[in-house]
């Protein structure tokens, strides 16, 4: 894949404001390990493979089974190996990265609600978001994984 513009070099404030965002989260509240979860989701359901490795290289880095890094993507079919918590933070993200087709329905809100403070759940949607945007600048780009 030809990249097109290196977005590193060249949007480097926009990528730090993200960057910075992202780095600042881990203080939400939200446990690191899920975090990762979540970004390494959206980075699938977004095709990013240099987000995908990046997430896979820092869930290995932190000790997360091989199994249950391999099985994000089909997490309902794995659900032995995601707490509830994790199962509720991943429908969520689903239902937020599709929200045009998803609408986001009632059963991901009360699954999330059940799982997460008002705040997490703020903030949840807000990692959501971030890395989702994340992922779309390196698609754009066509950023290739290192």
């Amino acid at each position: 894949m030809i990249e097109r513009l290196d977005s590193v070099k060249r949007g480097r404030n926009g990528n730090k404001l993200i960057g910075n965002a992202l780095n600042h989260l881990p203080e939400c509240g939200i446990e690191d390990s899920l975090l990762e979860l979540i970004y390494l989701r959206v980075s699938q359901i977004n095709r990013c493979a240099s987000c995908i490795e990046m997430q896979t290289r820092e869930l290995l880095k932190a000790g997360t089974a091989v199994e249950k890094i391999a099985l994000v993507m089909v997490w309902r079919e794995a659900a032995s190996l995601f707490t509830a918590r994790e199962q509720a933070a991943l429908l969520w993200t689903e239902s937020v990265i599709s929200a045009a087709e998803t609408t986001i329905p009632n059963r991901a809100y009360f699954a999330v609600a059940s799982q997460f403070t008002s705040n997490e759940l703020r903030d949840l949607t807000i990692v959501i978001s971030l890395m989702n945007t994340y992922n779309r600048l390196g698609i754009r780009y066509r950023r290739n994984t290192p």
